[in-house]
């Protein structure tokens, strides 16, 4: 139930994000979400795109440095005390959270919020077995479209 996610460094300066989102438009590769934490000299960049191999396969021979990282898409009650809930069960099972952001779609009346943990799978396991659901690829790029 783990999904891939691409990630990259850009210089901080105009157009060089617009130049990775033209990159995979041209290649007929769909962003599904993407988070952009920058510094005052650099950014980085995590996508979630369906067609992940190739993106990556675009992206390097554009020149760019990428890395392919395994994040966890999990839902979160859309309600006050949502987020906590699941950061309590995360909590409890010892997975330390490295960052995570949200999608733009929901999945039923749930938030949909990716996760990048120290340990997935343990992450998954807890997750599941407080009742929480877990996307898998399939379904995260089909409630996408």
């Amino acid at each position: 139930m783990k999904i891939h996610q691409i990630s990259l460094f850009l210089e901080n300066k105009p157009g060089h994000l617009n130049a990775i989102c033209r990159t995979l438009a041209e290649n007929q590769i769909n962003i599904v979400t993407l988070s952009l934490a920058d510094t005052q000299q650099f950014g980085i960049v995590r996508l979630i795109v369906e067609e992940w191999n190739k993106a990556k396969e675009v992206l390097e021979n554009a020149g760019y440095v990428v890395n392919v990282r395994e994040v966890v898409a999990a839902t979160v009650a859309d309600c006050p005390g949502g987020m906590a809930e699941v950061l309590e069960i995360i909590g409890k099972c010892g997975v330390n959270i490295e960052y995570m952001y949200a999608f733009a779609f929901r999945h039923g009346s749930e938030a949909v919020l990716v996760f990048r943990f120290d340990n997935p799978d343990r992450a998954i396991e807890a997750l599941k077995a407080a009742g929480r659901d877990v996307l898998d690829a399939v379904t995260l790029f089909n409630e996408a479209k």
